[in-house]
């Protein structure tokens, strides 16, 4: 759940995050050296803050977007600038999925969609290239909102300008409760899908087809929202069910990746992935088991914590060109405190995905830490 451990101590605050060294130098990828004859990377590959990457490719480039944070770490030192000029979503580049780079940020202050509760801050970007637009859905939302919702914003390109179009739904208007963690994808009939929640029960609702939009209206999209995951929202508040989706297709299958347990309590976090399939795009999805992933502790895991990283979930997934499939998400490195500044230090982490038999995970279901193979970039 994107949720800032001291949020409650600075709701007023209007924060934007980027990722740094951490001594407190300007903005890090540590992915490895750089160099030319570099056949290997290391995790974690951006720190200390990333949380919640999403990822998508444009014209052989990478770009990752993540939830806003506060800004201990931006390139300026200038307090006015800190004050004036906060960078929320931060945006980064990459030509090899392992060495990301600071390319700006979607919103500032001034720009912040600001349609949500007072203090919200913009959580969970999902983007997706519709026809010749960037489009970038979000959670507004607070630590323990009564009504978070989901909005959407466009750009011309992936690094922006972005624009924000305003929302597509609250909690209280879709009925869905913590109506946050937006995962947006185009299924094999053509259309558009949303699947979205955190921990009151995952649902879907089809999209129109330029994504701005619910088809046929919020009513509509109510009455007809479809639960994907987890329990039905009117239980209570349940970190046995999940949050964070993402949607890949493959070989005739809708893989949902899904996390559970606790993302925000430093080195003490739960988080870890598990990941179900469909041969809808709305479901039913079962897991390795053959259950329903409507359900507690339901779903194949594909990641999991380990000596080196724990708290590692909200992911999504991509192909380098040769066809393998990596999973990038966020974690705490053990080695390292668990908070940086106001913020838990979920850093950025990549690492293969192997298919064992039917189902996807990690080498060992567990972060890689080092001596890792490089994406193949042609």
């Amino acid at each position: 759940m994107k949720k800032i451990a001291a949020i409650l101590l600075a709701a007023s605050m209007l924060a934007a995050g980027l990722g740094s060294c951490a001594d407190g130098s300007t903005s890090q990828s540590t992915g490895g050296s750089g160099n030319s004859a570099q056949t290997e990377y290391n995790n974690p590959v951006y720190e200390p803050v990333f949380a919640d990457p999403c990822i998508i490719e444009h014209e052989g480039k990478y770009y990752a977007y993540a939830t806003e944070d506060y800004g201990e770490w931006k390139p300026s030192d200038d307090p006015l600038e800190y004050v004036s000029n906060k960078q929320i979503v931060p945006i980064l580049e990459s030509d090899d999925l392992v060495h990301w780079y600071f390319k700006n940020a979607a919103f500032t202050a001034l720009k912040k969609p600001s349609w949500g509760t007072m203090g919200a801050n913009v959580w969970a970007p999902d983007v997706v290239k519709i026809g010749n637009s960037f489009v970038m859905y979000y959670a507004l939302s607070v630590w323990g909102d009564p009504d978070p919702g989901i909005g959407v914003a466009t750009a011309p390109e992936p690094w922006g300008p972005w624009t924000d179009q305003g929302k597509l739904f609250s909690s209280n208007e879709i009925g869905v409760n913590n109506s946050i963690d937006p995962a947006v994808f185009q299924a094999r009939d053509g259309h558009y899908y949303m699947i979205w929640g955190s921990f009151r029960g995952l649902y879907g609702v089809r999209l129109t087809d330029d994504g701005l939009a619910l088809e046929g209206g919020l009513e509509a999209a109510k009455a007809n929202k479809k639960l994907v995951a987890g329990l039905d929202t009117s239980t209570p508040f349940n970190l046995a069910t999940y949050e964070a989706p993402y949607i890949v297709y493959k070989d005739g299958y809708y893989y949902m990746f899904v996390s559970s347990g606790s993302c925000c309590e430093g080195l003490n976090s739960t988080y870890h992935v598990r990941v179900g399939r469909s041969t809808d795009p709305l479901g039913p999805y079962y897991d390795d088991q053959g259950r329903d992933m409507c359900g507690e502790n339901r779903g194949a895991v594909v990641l999991q914590a380990s000596a080196d990283f724990v708290g590692v979930g909200h992911n999504a997934v991509i192909q380098d060109d040769a066809g393998n499939w990596y999973i990038v998400y966020h974690g705490f490195d053990t080695d390292k405190p668990g908070t940086y500044g106001n913020s838990n230090r979920r850093s950025l982490l990549i690492d293969k995905l192997e298919w064992d038999g039917d189902f996807p995970q990690t080498k060992d279901k567990i972060a890689g830490k080092s001596g890792m193979p490089l994406p193949v970039i042609k």
